[in-house]
């Protein structure tokens, strides 16, 4: 019997034994190993993020409403039915044809959504609410979480009961702190309006209608984003304020350097990076905020406070369930955020 040949009648090894064969192998070979490593998150992604995000573009370039489920790429969605006339005993006397639209399919329509898009009032309020919604919201929280951390790094006592004092705003629920942020901007019992009464800045006699008024609308919305991404912004902040060297401020302040000087030549180099990361990955949250909105004001008074992402919620779930319209409101952002992405996928490049 040559080498290497089993005898016959010899035992041949079970399943598990193969699989603890095969499982060192690939333990043994890194690249495969960490393919194998990497394939759970691909697959969660892929499945959570990425086939929707395909679907709704798709559905963008279509007319689907809810309840269609065929689609046909022709314009015109018609088909022929036959109808069959009868006489009183139900013996045919004749049969027609009419072209009729079949409601259970939806069609591709091009870029007819996104064109009627531009010419809604609606979305065009949505579009720049947005913008405003975010850029005033992520200054904000970007100068109170600096505040936060610089403050936050000089505290000795209870160092970790502050830290976590401070971060309830961002590990609380959405909903659940939003709810009760619509009590404090209740128009009869705000607690808002009764601390500025007793602060003598505003009457005893009249109400501050907090989610009437358009402005006051879209200054709660802001207020309530920036309390609880301040958090976020002052844990980073501080995160990178920690690494910063004694010696380098001790060496600063020898030199003769000021408060402001330590700050702009010292701290400022460390922390960059990460309030950068931070800042992009706010305004991409901050753009596509819905809660909050929905929440406290549905959109409005008069859609002074609609955003993109409840005029989506609107169009495809809420009112007439027009899904491609919808998707076409939603997808509409992505050459916006299309950019910020890419800046943050090159900045973690970098720093790789």
């Amino acid at each position: 019997m040559s080498a290497g040949q089993e005898a016959p009648g010899a035992r041949q090894p079970s399943v598990w034994h193969r699989f603890k064969r095969w499982r060192s192998r690939c333990l043994e070979n890194e690249v495969l190993l960490g393919y194998l490593l990497l394939a759970p998150t691909v697959l969660v992604v892929l499945g959570l993020i990425g086939y929707p995000f395909l679907t709704s573009i798709f559905y963008s370039f279509t007319n689907k409403s809810v309840g269609q489920d065929a689609f046909i790429f022709s314009r015109d969605p018609t088909v022929l039915t036959t109808y069959i006339e009868t006489d009183e005993d139900g013996n045919e006397i004749g049969r027609y044809t009419v072209e009729e639209e079949d409601k259970n399919l939806f069609n591709f329509v091009g870029f007819d959504n996104y064109i009627a898009l531009i010419n809604e009032r609606i979305y065009r309020k949505a579009f720049v609410n947005t913008f405003n919604f975010t850029v005033t919201a992520v200054i904000a929280k970007i100068l109170l979480g600096l505040g936060m951390a610089l403050t936050l790094n000089e505290v000795r006592r209870f160092r970790r009961v502050f830290r976590a004092t401070f971060m309830l705003p961002w590990v609380m629920p959405t909903s659940l702190s939003v709810l009760g942020w619509l009590w404090m901007f209740d128009p009869q019992f705000s607690v808002v309006t009764h601390l500025l009464r007793l602060l003598g800045l505003h009457s005893w006699d009249v109400s501050i209608p907090w989610k009437a008024d358009p402005q006051l609308a879209m200054a709660s919305v802001q207020v309530v984003n920036i309390w609880r991404g301040t958090p976020f912004f002052g844990m980073m902040i501080l995160a990178s304020l920690m690494t910063v060297p004694t010696e380098l401020y001790e060496a600063a302040t020898v030199d003769g350097a000021g408060w402001l000087q330590r700050f702009w030549y010292v701290t400022m180099p460390f922390i960059l990076p990460v309030l950068f990361a931070a800042l992009l990955f706010s305004f991409v949250r901050t753009m596509g905020d819905f809660q909050i909105v929905w929440i406290l004001t549905n959109g409005g008074p008069f859609d002074s406070t609609q955003l993109i992402a409840t005029r989506a919620y609107q169009v495809a779930i809420q009112g007439a369930k027009e899904t491609g319209l919808g998707s076409a409101v939603a997808v509409s952002l992505f050459p916006f955020v299309l950019p910020i992405m890419v800046l943050y996928l090159r900045y973690l490049r970098r720093e790789e």
